[in-house]
């Protein structure tokens, strides 16, 4: 993915979060945030480890071009650890996992599993974009947690995976929810891109096939009226002259003017092909 299309999907990524914020804003509240308050925190269920006070990093005004450079190269540095916790498949394992490497609490990852969701999807590994979906939303499920409490997002990881294997019902209930909201929107992007890629692809294909004078034969030969059709389907030169003769001068040399643009008629086509075989002769000489 080059720098263009990171920073495109970036800001794909933050205008649906922004969408989203609110609904998850009205998760966090219906799922009575107290037991998460730093100064109860030490409930019953929860983690001994406080949540620290500190005052969180300061949000940075950022360029699209400063996000996707400060993306690329988080990606470079951490791609073997984020794949790894893109792979876990137990709650426990994910918590110690971030735990000791709780410098990817952060949206760079969850941007990171965002992106490579909607790649595993556009190659069709639907079960795996599934799995990976999972980690993704306890990224941003942990983030979240972190606005909420105002906190740096490295404090609330053992926090927020001690509430999810508490198997509170209502809790499990919106985490699943937004899962399944999550795998609809990548599926949704996936087939914007694969459109895109095949529209791109044809028109490469359409660029490759433009006549000498910059028409496309595909789109001439199917504007032009059915019985100069005939003519060009048959490669029937007899025909062709007779029907031209048929025809109004001003539009057959309208026509026939865009057949010669586009490649479908070559005037004097044989000394063309002596012209071509003299180049090429000269060419492996």
């Amino acid at each position: 993915m080059n720098m263009d299309e990171l920073k495109a999907e970036l800001k794909k990524v933050e205008e649906e979060d922004a969408k989203l914020k609110k609904k998850r804003d009205d998760i966090l509240k219906k799922e009575k945030l107290m037991p998460w308050n730093v100064d109860t925190i030490s409930h019953d269920g929860f983690t001994k480890t406080v949540i620290n006070k500190s005052v969180p990093p300061k949000k940075e005004s950022l360029t699209e071009e400063e996000k996707a450079e400060r993306q690329t190269k988080f990606n470079k540095e951490n791609e073997k650890l984020l794949n790894k916790f893109g792979m876990f498949q137990k709650y426990e394992d994910s918590k110690n996992f971030l735990r000791e490497h709780p410098h990817l609490a952060c949206e760079e990852t969850a941007n990171y599993l965002v992106l490579w969701c909607i790649s595993l999807e556009v190659e069709e590994k639907h079960q795996l974009m599934e799995h990976v979906a999972h980690q993704c939303i306890c990224m941003q499920f942990i983030l979240e947690l972190a606005k909420h409490l105002n906190v740096d997002p490295r404090s609330c990881i053992s926090s927020f995976f001690s509430r999810i294997q508490m198997a509170d019902v209502e809790y499990k209930e919106a985490f699943n929810a937004e899962l399944e909201s999550f795998k609809e929107r990548v599926r949704e992007r996936a087939k914007a891109r694969i459109q895109k890629l095949i529209e791109e692809a044809e028109e490469e294909e359409r660029q490759k096939r433009l006549g000498p004078g910059g028409l496309d034969p595909v789109e001439v030969m199917e504007s032009l009226p059915e019985a100069l059709q005939k003519c060009f389907e048959s490669k029937d030169i007899e025909l062709l002259q007779k029907t031209i003769a048929t025809m109004p001068e001003e539009e057959a040399r309208y026509h026939i003017g865009r057949c010669i643009d586009s490649g479908l008629w070559i005037p004097d086509a044989k000394k063309a092909e002596q012209e071509a075989a003299e180049s090429a002769a000269n060419e492996d000489s």
